[in-house]
Protein backbone atom coordinates (compact mmCIF):
# COMPACT_ATOMS: atom_id res chain seq x y z
CA UNK A 1 0.00 0.00 0.00
CA UNK A 2 1.59 3.08 -1.06
CA UNK A 3 1.01 5.95 1.55
CA UNK A 4 1.00 9.87 0.00
CA UNK A 5 0.87 11.09 3.45
CA UNK A 6 3.55 12.67 5.11
CA UNK A 7 2.47 12.54 8.74
CA UNK A 8 4.19 15.33 10.79
CA UNK A 9 1.89 14.98 14.10
CA UNK A 10 0.80 17.86 16.02
CA UNK A 11 3.25 21.17 15.47
CA UNK A 12 2.36 24.29 16.77
CA UNK A 13 0.51 26.54 14.80
CA UNK A 14 -0.09 30.35 15.36
CA UNK A 15 -2.15 32.93 14.04
CA UNK A 16 -2.95 36.96 15.03
CA UNK A 17 -4.83 35.60 17.87
CA UNK A 18 -4.84 31.82 18.55
CA UNK A 19 -2.14 29.41 19.33
CA UNK A 20 -2.80 25.55 18.15
CA UNK A 21 -0.29 23.59 20.73
CA UNK A 22 -0.06 19.67 21.84
CA UNK A 23 -1.60 19.45 24.84
CA UNK A 24 0.18 18.95 28.14
CA UNK A 25 -0.48 17.87 31.25
CA UNK A 26 -1.27 21.17 32.93
CA UNK A 27 -4.16 21.88 30.75
CA UNK A 28 -6.21 19.60 32.87
CA UNK A 29 -7.78 21.95 35.49
CA UNK A 30 -8.57 24.66 32.43
CA UNK A 31 -9.92 21.79 30.52
CA UNK A 32 -12.37 20.91 33.57
CA UNK A 33 -13.47 24.36 34.16
CA UNK A 34 -13.73 25.45 30.47
CA UNK A 35 -15.58 22.82 28.39
CA UNK A 36 -15.23 19.21 29.33
CA UNK A 37 -18.03 19.28 31.89
CA UNK A 38 -20.25 21.28 30.80
CA UNK A 39 -23.28 19.89 29.57
CA UNK A 40 -24.71 22.59 27.22
CA UNK A 41 -20.60 22.52 25.08
CA UNK A 42 -21.23 18.47 24.95
CA UNK A 43 -24.65 18.63 24.40
CA UNK A 44 -24.57 17.35 20.66
CA UNK A 45 -21.58 15.02 21.18
CA UNK A 46 -21.11 11.44 21.66
CA UNK A 47 -19.32 11.83 25.08
CA UNK A 48 -20.77 12.71 28.54
CA UNK A 49 -19.90 15.67 30.39
CA UNK A 50 -16.59 14.59 32.45
CA UNK A 51 -18.24 14.59 36.54
CA UNK A 52 -15.02 15.13 37.82
CA UNK A 53 -10.96 16.04 37.38
CA UNK A 54 -9.86 12.77 37.24
CA UNK A 55 -11.74 11.76 34.41
CA UNK A 56 -10.29 14.76 32.71
CA UNK A 57 -6.86 13.78 33.68
CA UNK A 58 -7.40 10.34 32.87
CA UNK A 59 -8.62 11.91 29.30
CA UNK A 60 -5.78 14.15 29.30
CA UNK A 61 -2.88 11.26 29.62
CA UNK A 62 -4.67 9.45 26.95
CA UNK A 63 -4.25 12.29 24.51
CA UNK A 64 -0.62 13.11 25.53
CA UNK A 65 0.65 9.26 25.03
CA UNK A 66 -0.96 9.50 21.48
CA UNK A 67 1.47 12.38 20.38
CA UNK A 68 4.13 9.47 20.17
CA UNK A 69 2.70 8.53 16.94
CA UNK A 70 3.27 11.13 14.35
CA UNK A 71 -0.31 9.92 12.84
CA UNK A 72 -2.16 11.94 15.70
CA UNK A 73 -3.35 15.39 15.05
CA UNK A 74 -4.75 17.08 18.39
CA UNK A 75 -4.24 20.55 19.43
CA UNK A 76 -5.17 22.66 22.66
CA UNK A 77 -6.41 26.04 21.17
CA UNK A 78 -5.19 29.28 23.25
CA UNK A 79 -5.71 32.18 23.11
CA UNK A 80 -2.24 34.39 22.71
CA UNK A 81 -2.90 37.03 24.95
CA UNK A 82 -3.02 33.73 27.55
CA UNK A 83 -1.18 30.75 26.30
CA UNK A 84 -1.54 28.70 29.30
CA UNK A 85 -5.48 28.83 29.29
CA UNK A 86 -6.97 25.62 26.73
CA UNK A 87 -10.32 26.97 25.72
CA UNK A 88 -10.77 24.07 23.29
CA UNK A 89 -9.59 20.82 21.33
CA UNK A 90 -9.54 20.71 17.46
CA UNK A 91 -7.93 17.29 15.81
CA UNK A 92 -8.35 14.76 13.21
CA UNK A 93 -10.59 11.78 15.43
CA UNK A 94 -10.31 9.57 12.64
CA UNK A 95 -7.82 8.92 9.79
CA UNK A 96 -7.79 6.61 7.35
CA UNK A 97 -4.06 6.12 4.95
CA UNK A 98 -5.30 4.53 2.03
CA UNK A 99 -7.95 7.09 1.65
CA UNK A 100 -5.73 9.99 2.46
CA UNK A 101 -8.58 11.49 4.49
CA UNK A 102 -8.95 12.94 7.61
CA UNK A 103 -12.02 13.28 9.69
CA UNK A 104 -11.54 16.56 12.48
CA UNK A 105 -13.89 17.54 15.36
CA UNK A 106 -13.48 20.50 17.51
CA UNK A 107 -14.93 21.73 21.50
CA UNK A 108 -14.77 25.22 22.34
CA UNK A 109 -15.70 26.60 25.75
CA UNK A 110 -18.97 28.43 25.79
CA UNK A 111 -17.80 31.53 27.08
CA UNK A 112 -15.65 31.78 23.38
CA UNK A 113 -18.44 31.10 21.01
CA UNK A 114 -19.29 33.33 18.27
CA UNK A 115 -16.08 34.87 18.19
CA UNK A 116 -14.68 33.40 15.46
CA UNK A 117 -12.56 31.40 16.91
CA UNK A 118 -13.48 27.65 15.55
CA UNK A 119 -12.95 29.09 12.60
CA UNK A 120 -9.69 30.64 12.50
CA UNK A 121 -8.68 27.32 14.26
CA UNK A 122 -10.31 25.25 11.54
CA UNK A 123 -9.07 26.99 8.83
CA UNK A 124 -5.09 26.46 9.76
CA UNK A 125 -5.96 22.73 10.47
CA UNK A 126 -7.05 22.12 7.33
CA UNK A 127 -4.48 24.36 5.69
CA UNK A 128 -1.70 22.06 8.06
CA UNK A 129 -3.61 18.63 7.17
CA UNK A 130 -3.51 19.46 3.35
CA UNK A 131 0.30 19.96 3.88
CA UNK A 132 0.78 16.66 4.94
CA UNK A 133 -1.00 15.16 1.63
CA UNK A 134 -4.40 14.63 3.11
CA UNK A 135 -6.87 15.17 0.35
CA UNK A 136 -10.60 14.99 1.76
CA UNK A 137 -10.81 16.41 5.24
CA UNK A 138 -14.83 16.13 6.48
CA UNK A 139 -16.56 16.61 9.29
CA UNK A 140 -20.31 16.46 10.99
CA UNK A 141 -22.48 18.26 13.34
CA UNK A 142 -25.97 17.44 14.67
CA UNK A 143 -28.80 18.35 12.58
CA UNK A 144 -29.72 20.26 15.68
CA UNK A 145 -26.39 22.24 16.18
CA UNK A 146 -26.28 24.37 12.88
CA UNK A 147 -23.98 26.80 14.29
CA UNK A 148 -20.96 24.06 13.81
CA UNK A 149 -22.08 23.47 9.87
CA UNK A 150 -21.90 27.78 9.74
CA UNK A 151 -18.27 27.25 11.10
CA UNK A 152 -17.77 24.79 8.22
CA UNK A 153 -18.83 26.49 5.16
CA UNK A 154 -16.80 29.87 6.45
CA UNK A 155 -13.46 27.32 5.95
CA UNK A 156 -15.22 26.78 2.77
CA UNK A 157 -16.28 23.38 3.46
CA UNK A 158 -19.00 21.79 1.17
CA UNK A 159 -22.27 20.31 2.52
CA UNK A 160 -22.34 16.63 1.30
CA UNK A 161 -25.99 15.73 2.94
CA UNK A 162 -27.44 14.26 5.85
CA UNK A 163 -26.88 10.86 7.35
CA UNK A 164 -30.29 9.82 9.23
CA UNK A 165 -29.72 8.06 12.42
CA UNK A 166 -26.43 7.74 11.82
CA UNK A 167 -24.51 8.26 15.08
CA UNK A 168 -25.13 8.25 18.85
CA UNK A 169 -25.56 11.11 21.63
CA UNK A 170 -24.33 10.71 25.02
CA UNK A 171 -27.61 9.75 25.85
CA UNK A 172 -27.41 6.91 23.43
CA UNK A 173 -30.03 8.00 21.17
CA UNK A 174 -29.59 7.94 17.79
CA UNK A 175 -29.46 11.16 15.91
CA UNK A 176 -29.26 12.94 12.18
CA UNK A 177 -25.93 14.30 11.51
CA UNK A 178 -25.00 16.81 8.42
CA UNK A 179 -21.99 15.89 6.75
CA UNK A 180 -19.38 18.44 5.33
CA UNK A 181 -16.65 18.10 3.30
CA UNK A 182 -13.60 19.93 1.78
CA UNK A 183 -11.26 18.53 -0.87
CA UNK A 184 -7.28 19.67 -1.45
CA UNK A 185 -8.59 20.01 -5.14
CA UNK A 186 -11.44 22.38 -3.96
CA UNK A 187 -8.56 25.31 -3.22
CA UNK A 188 -6.73 24.56 -6.45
Amino acid sequence: MINLINHKGTKCISTERITLRPFCYDDAENMFKNWVNDPEVTKYLSWTPHGNLNVTKECLDNWIKAYESDENYHWAITLKENPNEVIGSIGAVFIDNYLEQAHIGYCLSKKYWNKGIVSESLKEVLSYLFQCGFTRIEAIHHVLNPASGQVMKKCGMKFEGILRKARKDNKGEFFDIAQYALLKTDLE
